[in-house]
């Protein structure tokens, strides 16, 4: 496909699907620390293990996905990826039919598995769909389906399972059902009609060499390229305060004695929504990717730092607020780092995932001085990411070793 057309509509609904998924599967960890701690009987530390289990594949996982779309391609390893899903939620049914708690995180890093896979494939993908200065808008795109299934994910699973009174069975049917769905979306998508991409420069017998196949050509591994190396560690951290500003949202509500603290969430979700908006219709007609990163990080710096300085009543709105700040950090953050990889796209995409782990990491720092302090000085853990995240969008972003960008612009006009 050439990436100077237009994003076609079709592949982009089919990927879309997929995002939903993944939001979906992602979600229902939210929904399963107070579930799991009343079925199986666990302490509130024990719960977490479930946000371990999901995260730790990614990190596990990460490489390895890179060489399954190397060798198989975006169609065959999303099929995988749905399959393995699908697989981890059957578990899920199974684990509660025999009470297993040990099954039940076993199922949850199968699943983080498959997740760690669709992640890479679907991104990348939505990545070289298009010209390449509008891919932070594709990402957009999907970043709405996802985050609306990531908080949907419990209205749909407290259709079948109560928290005010946990039943284990109650889970075992539904998953099962839930597999077989998913099972049947990994074969679709399969003879689906979406076509094999492959990013410029990718393949090494693509024509005369240009400036992103002679770059790429250049390095042996991906860890000789810097901005990718860079690039996970941004990921690290936009995970980290994504999670946070929607993990946390509740939780301080039920602080403050707020009424109904478990709908706050939807406030930081209507929030990144939001900002997906912004950058659907403003990216890259008004706004640059690489400018919209640094307005987000900029955003979010003044947001976390005025949460801290006002009455703890109105602090909870500026949470909800930073949902606005985040929303653009993974979208413009994704195809900076994959930019001029060429024949290293389909892996660089993998190790990026591999920062999802920040997911993980940083809410249990934030919980950590929420303890030992207060929740409102706990959002003080997001002001260094934030720092990151601009210095990766102003230079970290930027950097090129053996060829310099500035050799690769005089070669352009040399030709032109």
């Amino acid at each position: 496909m050439n990436n100077t057309q237009k994003t076609p509509v079709l592949p982009m609904l089919i990927i879309g699907s997929m995002y939903v998924i993944l939001g979906f599967s992602v979600g229902i960890n939210a929904y399963f620390i107070p579930f799991v701690q009343e079925a199986f009987a666990v302490s509130t530390a024990a719960s977490y293990l479930i946000m371990t289990a999901t995260f730790s594949a990614y990190v596990l996982f990460g490489v390895p996905s890179g060489s399954v779309l190397k060798a198989l391609g975006y169609k065959k390893g999303i099929s995988i990826a749905f399959i393995t899903i699908a697989a981890g939620f059957a578990l899920i049914g199974y684990a509660a039919h025999i009470v297993s708690f040990a099954l039940f995180l076993f199922a949850l890093f199968i699943i983080g598995t498959g997740q760690t896979l669709l992640t890479g494939a679907i991104n990348s993908y939505v990545t070289i769909l298009g010209p390449p200065e509008s891919a932070a808008s594709r990402i957009s795109t999907m970043g709405i389906a996802d985050k609306l299934a990531l908080a949907g994910a419990s209205l749909i699973l407290g259709l079948f399972l109560d928290l005010a009174n946990v039943q284990l069975g109650d889970a075992i049917v539904p998953f099962y059902i839930i597999g077989a769905i998913l099972t049947a979306m990994g074969l679709l998508s399969l003879y689906s009609p979406l076509p094999e991409l492959k990013a410029p420069g990718e393949d090494d017998l693509d024509g005369e060499p240009n400036e992103i196949s002679a770059y790429a050509n250049s390095k042996t591994s991906i860890l000789q390229i810097p901005h990718v190396l860079l690039g996970v560690v941004a990921i690290f951290f936009d995970v980290g305060v994504e999670i946070i500003a929607l993990g946390s949202i509740n939780d301080y509500a039920k602080v403050l004695n707020l009424s109904s603290p478990e709908n706050y969430v939807w406030l930081t979700t209507f929030g990144m929504v939001a900002g997906y908006l912004l950058g659907v219709f403003f990216i890259p007609k008004q706004i640059s990717q690489r400018m919209a990163l640094v307005f987000c990080a900029i955003s979010g710096m003044l947001i976390t730092i005025s949460i801290t300085m006002v009455p703890p009543a109105i602090s909870i709105y500026l949470v909800a607020a930073l949902g606005l700040s985040n929303s653009l950090l993974w979208p413009a953050i994704f195809p900076l780092a994959l930019a001029d990889l060429g024949k290293f796209t389909k892996t660089g995409s993998s190790v990026l995932v591999m920062g999802i782990i920040g997911g993980a990491v940083l809410p249990l720092l934030f919980g950590y001085v929420a303890d030992l302090y207060t929740h409102q000085l706990a959002y003080l853990v997001c002001l260094p990411s934030y720092f990151f995240i601009l210095y990766f969008a102003i230079k970290g972003s930027r950097i090129r070793t053996g060829i310099t960008v500035k050799s690769m612009l005089s070669e352009t006009s040399t030709r032109i």
